[in-house]
């Protein structure tokens, strides 16, 4: 049986779920981003306890099929830009991926995304790729120039005025600041 739940973005995360739910009662046999590969559910186990269970250390048990939708495409975004786990081929663009990935028209996609999440997926991928940008000036081992190249953006003109725009710094000037503030990777480019 698999569970697929919201705003599972990182390793620790991964962790968290696989111990609330063998706390709960139940056998974990596998774990990915947002989903959980489990064995059969105990018959003293309810999914409202394995919601409330989850709810604790604020993930959400999803089960609406439009909103499993969104969080695999949300999911798929993040693993492309944050965890290296590209699945894409470097010719393909990433429209024809999630098409291609997720089984349905991009524009059907494109839609449901900007109506669940109130922004395009466009949108969701620009503060997704600022947020890697952060963390890659932070860190310091990378120019401006290796960053762009990395996130894929065609210049460093392009970037800094992405980055300009969502933070209301040029990146240098992030990085001369010094400020160490970062968004949680599942609340990059939320509006609600």
């Amino acid at each position: 049986m698999k569970l697929l739940i919201k705003h599972m973005v990182c390793g620790r995360c991964k962790r968290v779920v696989r111990d609330t739910l063998e706390e709960v009662g139940i056998e974990v046999q596998h774990v990915e981003l947002g989903e959980v590969e489990i064995g059969e559910l105990p018959a003293n186990v309810t999914l409202e306890q394995i919601r409330q269970a989850l709810a604790e250390n604020e993930f959400e048990l999803l089960e609406d099929r439009k909103t499993i939708l969104v969080e695999q495409i949300k999911t798929t975004i993040i693993n492309e830009i944050h965890h290296d786990r590209r699945e894409r081929p470097e010719h393909q663009n990433l429209s024809d991926f999630l098409a291609q990935k997720m089984g349905y028209d991009y524009s059907y996609l494109s839609h449901l995304f900007s109506a669940l999440e109130g922004i395009t997926i466009e949108k969701f991928v620009i503060a997704q790729k600022i947020e890697k940008v952060k963390e890659y000036l932070l860190d310091g081992e990378l120019t401006l120039s290796e960053i762009a190249w990395r996130l894929g953006y065609s210049s460093t003109q392009h970037l800094s005025n992405q980055f300009k725009q969502l933070v209301g710094l040029t990146p240098s000037d992030f990085k001369r600041t010094g400020r160490r503030y970062r968004t949680d990777i599942d609340k990059v480019g939320v509006s609600k």
